[in-house]
């Protein structure tokens, strides 16, 4: 299982804003190790965000995202001490959930 998410959200003026730190490789298939291997693709598919549970982001990922992708995006509300979730899912069928409270 994949690192945990380095999440940092704080709120100003009614906005949130939200940085997320993926630990993953984000492999996108098309290199080759030393003894000339391809090595198989394994990147980030989907992800989204949730705000109390309310879903405020979903994107989909796909193998031009560099290794340990960095994400930053803004929403409307969300107060000091709500929760806000992240989760993706990588095409070999892994997946990765972590939480921060609003600062």
């Amino acid at each position: 299982m994949a690192s945990p998410m380095r999440i940092r959200a704080a709120a100003k003026d009614g906005v949130t804003e939200v940085r997320v730190l993926m630990s993953h490789v984000m492999e996108t298939g098309q290199r080759k190790d030393s003894s000339g291997e391809v090595i198989p693709a394994h990147f980030i598919t989907e992800l989204t965000a949730r705000h109390n549970d309310k879903l405020v982001l979903s994107a989909e990922f796909g193998p031009s995202v560099s290794t340990n992708p960095y994400l930053a995006f803004k929403f409307k509300g969300g107060e000091k001490g709500d929760k806000v979730t992240v989760s993706w899912v990588d095409n070999k069928g892994d997946s990765r959930t972590d939480e921060a409270q609003i600062a």
